[in-house]
């Protein structure tokens, strides 16, 4: 066996590339930390500045737009310069944003920087994808993704804990200054211990690729190789045109649909959850609380659809995650006599959903093959994170139109329903190595 693909992938996996799957966490809880802690800052931001609901909300969505673009055009640089290029390069934008950000003195200037870690944030969220693709065994590859996507609620949970210890005894410039802090953390981490994959390096060749194979399949415990598996003269050289291909173009659309659609369940609850909760006559600790709970349920659900995953298929536990995610949302609506109700409803709601999530990532790096993959799910993310910023916009004006909660959040639980249905007809397996 002389192609590193097939040795990293036929292998067991060694402790080298556990720690590089276990960075990806990491770098995805940074995104989890970071909604929560904007939305943690944001009654500090708003009594500080004297400003409404409406320009709030408008900050509110600033990282998630920024997050769209990232993953659009940054994904893409993946594929042309690197993973681990990438990744550096988001990590630095978002070092940068979130310190700056504490500079800012108005929602025009705090806007801008949210705009700035939110492109960091996309970028880096298409990369991790494809190198804990890369880096698992063939055999561990829909479990090391499903690790992947937990970080965020574990992130959320975590970090949203650490954002309320700053907040005791400190403004909310202290939650930004922590999350740039943490960021930088990541640069020499990532630096010393996640080499670029051999997946790229195979695939685009650039200088020295034979000898930083090597030094992978060294640090892994494999033997290195005297050359490079012969390139496929037929592989396609655009990568973004790719995507849109006769042969990719039906899976691109389904998957960036179902992304779309689920996401914007996922962030109804996310972002209405504590609102709603106090609406309930709840206090605003109470409904931190709830949210909390729905992280908790989301990091179990990611967990055990990995663990599932490998068991009986990624598609078919991916579909139960759907549909359930689709019932959760719609029984929240119900209600619940009490707070415990509430807590456990929704850690049920981020079982489901947050599971659906883990399901499409690991989906994303089945249906594209390695020359596309990052732009594949940078696409698929960042079109998706659209509805993630329409998502409490929309369920904001059902709830100002006079809908009540029920009728809200059974609307809002047809996007889990229609990415349901979408899945429901992607045929994936094993993508080509190309």
């Amino acid at each position: 066996m002389t192609d590193p693909r097939q040795v990293l992938e036929a292998s067991r996996m060694s402790r080298f590339q556990i720690i590089a799957v276990a960075l990806t966490i990491g770098l995805n809880a940074l995104d989890g930390f970071d909604v929560l802690s904007i939305s943690f800052a944001s009654p500090g931001i708003a009594k500080e500045w004297g400003i409404d609901r409406g320009a709030l909300g408008f900050v509110l969505a600033m990282e998630l737009i920024g997050m769209a673009f990232g993953s659009v055009l940054l994904g893409g640089l993946a594929d042309k310069i690197g993973r681990r290029p990438t990744i550096l390069g988001c990590l630095v934008v978002m070092a940068v944003g979130m310190f700056a950000a504490t500079t800012a003195s108005n929602v025009t200037e705090l806007s801008i920087w949210r705009v700035i870690t939110g492109l960091g944030i996309g970028g880096m969220l298409a990369s991790i994808n494809a190198v804990a693709a890369e880096y698992a065994s063939a055999a561990q590859r829909k479990i090391c993704i499903a690790l992947m996507a937990i970080g965020y609620p574990i992130g959320g949970v975590v970090g949203g804990q650490i954002a309320a210890l700053l907040l005791a005894g400190n403004d909310w410039r202290a939650v930004f200054i922590f999350g740039a802090i943490a960021t930088a953390a990541f640069i020499p981490l990532v630096w010393f211990l996640m080499p670029e994959t051999p997946a790229f390096l195979i695939q685009k060749r650039p200088p020295g690729a034979l000898e930083k194979v090597n030094a992978v399949l060294v640090r892994a415990g494999h033997a290195p190789v005297d050359s490079l598996p012969v390139p496929d003269a037929n592989a396609p050289k655009k990568s973004l045109a790719d995507i849109f291909s006769p042969a990719l173009l039906r899976v691109t659309v389904l998957v960036t649909l179902a992304y779309f659609m689920h996401i914007a369940t996922f962030y109804y609850i996310i972002k209405w959850v504590p609102k709603i909760v106090v609406d309930l006559g709840y206090s605003p600790a109470a409904a931190a609380g709830v949210l909390v709970w729905a992280n908790v349920g989301g990091a179990t659900g990611g967990l055990l659809l990995g663990l599932f995953g490998q068991r009986f298929g990624i598609k078919p536990v991916t579909l139960i995650a759907l549909i359930g995610g689709a019932g959760a949302v719609a029984a929240f609506g119900l209600g619940q006599p009490d707070l415990a109700g509430l807590s456990m409803i929704c850690a049920l709601c981020g079982f489901f959903v947050n599971a659906g999530i883990v399901g499409l990532y690991t989906i994303f790096a089945e249906a594209f093959p390695t020359h596309v993959r990052a732009t594949g799910t940078g696409f698929a993310i960042g079109i998706g994170r659209g509805g993630s910023a329409l998502a409490p916009i929309i369920a904001g004006f059902l709830f100002q139109g006079g809908l009540g909660l029920f009728a809200v959040s059974l609307i809002m639980a047809c996007g889990s329903l229609i990415a349901f249905f979408c899945i429901a007809a992607l045929k994936i397996g094993t993508p080509a190595r190309s």
